[in-house]
């Protein structure tokens, strides 16, 4: 069995993986002030709750775009299942079999990403991933990735404009697409702007990439807002939820073999 952990900016998702399936899956809220202790008692908690048993446990892959937390959570899986966790650093990405320009710049999720997202395809293809930031990562017929672009994700910039308007109210605003793009409320007008202008970064970004690439090109969703704007739903050639834990399952069964 093997415990698949992605530590992003907002979440950070566990997956545990048998029998060529996902069994569980849970997400957390990302907390740099939490300690090694908490962070062991609510995986101890959701263990129980599902009577699984720790012993198995044999590999853990471990994945981080929050520095800080990868001591403590690294520190909190040894402690709970006596295992070195597979932190995919730098290091460990110049191992596998993905051309990265510069390893030390990458996101270890994007890695994951382009690993899963050509294992799924064996051909160009873009993985888009909608999390804390929207990113569009690049991966040619041959495995290698070309590059990423990035764009703030659809609660990053509601976040942002309420931290910089001073009339915007900072209110929960649903992620649903208006019927119309002229906002008759300010609920309204945000789902207007963001959510639909969304749909338009998007196609175009994904436009722009499969012309660079030659036209012929897979493109994947994933994160968890991937299924939020439904007019992009023809843009991809699938939406997997699990991409980045797929990722993390392929690097660890290079690594390690």
């Amino acid at each position: 069995m093997l415990l698949a952990v992605d530590i992003g900016n907002s979440n950070i998702v566990l997956g545990l993986y048998d029998q060529n399936e996902w069994m569980y899956h849970w997400r957390l809220q990302t907390i740099t002030e939490k300690s090694a202790s908490e962070y062991e008692m609510n995986l101890r908690t959701y263990f129980l709750e599902q009577n699984l048993a720790i012993s198995d446990v044999n590999h853990i892959a471990l994945s981080s775009v929050v520095p800080e937390l990868i001591p403590i959570v690294r520190n909190m899986l040894w402690h709970l299942f006596g295992k070195e966790p597979l932190v995919v650093t730098p290091e460990v990405i110049k191992q596998l079999p993905v051309g990265v320009q510069k390893p030390h710049e990458i996101g270890s999720d994007l890695v994951a990403n382009a690993v899963a997202g050509y294992d799924m395809f064996k051909d160009n293809c873009i993985v888009v991933d909608f999390g804390t930031a929207l990113t569009f990562t690049t991966v040619s017929t041959k495995g290698n990735i070309l590059g990423v672009a990035i764009a703030p994700g659809l609660k990053t910039s509601i976040y942002a404009l309420y931290r910089n308007t001073a009339k915007l109210p900072d209110i929960e605003i649903p992620l649903e697409l208006p019927d119309s793009a002229i906002g008759k409320n300010t609920e309204h007008a945000l789902q207007a702007g963001v959510l639909l202008g969304y749909v338009g970064l998007v196609e175009h970004l994904i436009a722009h990439i499969r012309q660079e690439l030659g036209g012929n090109c897979k493109v994947v969703a994933t994160g968890g807002l991937s299924s939020v704007i439904i007019p992009l739903k023809q843009q991809f050639d699938a939406i997997e939820p699990m991409l980045t834990m797929d990722g993390l399952r392929l690097i660890n069964e290079y690594i390690l073999g």
